[in-house]
């Protein structure tokens, strides 16, 4: 998963198969540059359709905002990519259907290197941004049966299908729970801190926790806590008694978990 950034309660990434439509072949579509700007991209559409910034872009890259807003340009051009000045950038119909094509890719691969390999869920990323330029529709469609066609990564990241499709479910972030409210984890940013101090706390997908706190790092600003506290709802930590563990603000007990605000996403319950 890319890591999505913190947007509102609900979800709404693209779910369609999109049409192709010709391109300037005199532009390499199919680089690994150009495969990294159309993920990127649609990274910053999946949650609210908003589109990218070329600031966001040129971060997510790691290259000079001139850089970015050179490569942005040669996309447009190439029928990748739709901007104009002072707007986001967004993909055409053909970066979309080529956009969703790599997100098969890597979500795929980390699955596979969790469910095959063996590979921690926080090691995964960086291994699969490697592999996603190199294997080949064959080989992609062998592991997607041999992982028995799963349709979210380990993360939770849903996966699209060879044609483009997507299972969609409405989901809320955690920093709009309330302390004593719970939920059913069902996604989770792929961020190595934050999937390890909840890996410490025994809490991955479908665990159902609590939110025991909210608050935030000195110096922050804002209405929203940019640190929420959590605990499992079948652990033995804080989960008992929220009030006290938000008023602590101490070291995580047991089955306890703080991570940032925005980094995960539940099936809110009544």
């Amino acid at each position: 998963m890319s890591a999505p950034a913190h947007q509102g309660s609900e979800e709404s990434p693209p779910r369609a198969t999109v049409p192709a439509r010709p391109i300037d072949t005199a532009v390499p579509a199919d680089s690994t540059v150009t495969q990294d700007y159309l993920k990127a991209v649609w990274a910053a559409t999946e949650w609210d359709g908003a589109g990218a910034s070329i600031t966001g872009l040129a971060q997510r890259m790691g290259v000079a905002a001139s850089t970015a807003s050179e490569n942005v340009s040669r996309l447009v051009d190439a029928g990748l990519l739709e901007h104009e000045p002072y707007r986001a950038v967004t993909l055409s119909a053909e970066g979309m259907r080529r956009a969703m094509g790599m997100v098969r890719r890597h979500r795929l691969l980390e699955t596979y290197l969790v469910e095959a390999l063996g590979f921690d869920w926080d090691e995964v990323h960086e291994e699969a941004e490697v592999l996603e330029h190199a294997v080949s529709e064959r080989l992609l469609d062998r592991i997607d049966a041999a992982l028995g066609r799963p349709s979210r990564d380990p993360h939770g990241d849903p996966i699209p299908t060879a044609d483009g499709a997507m299972e969609v479910t409405a989901l809320r972030s955690l920093d709009a729970l309330r302390v004593g409210e719970t939920g059913s984890v069902a996604r989770i940013q792929d961020d190595p801190d934050t999937l390890q101090t909840l890996d410490r706390a025994g809490i991955g997908l479908d665990s159902r926790i609590v939110v025991t706190g909210r608050g935030r790092v000195d110096g922050d600003s804002g209405l929203r806590p940019s640190r929420i506290r959590l605990v499992s709802a079948t652990g033995e930590g804080r989960g008992d008694a929220p009030e006290a563990a938000e008023a602590s603000g101490g070291a995580p007990g047991p089955g306890e978990a703080v991570i940032p605000a925005g980094s995960l996403w539940v099936l809110a319950e009544d």
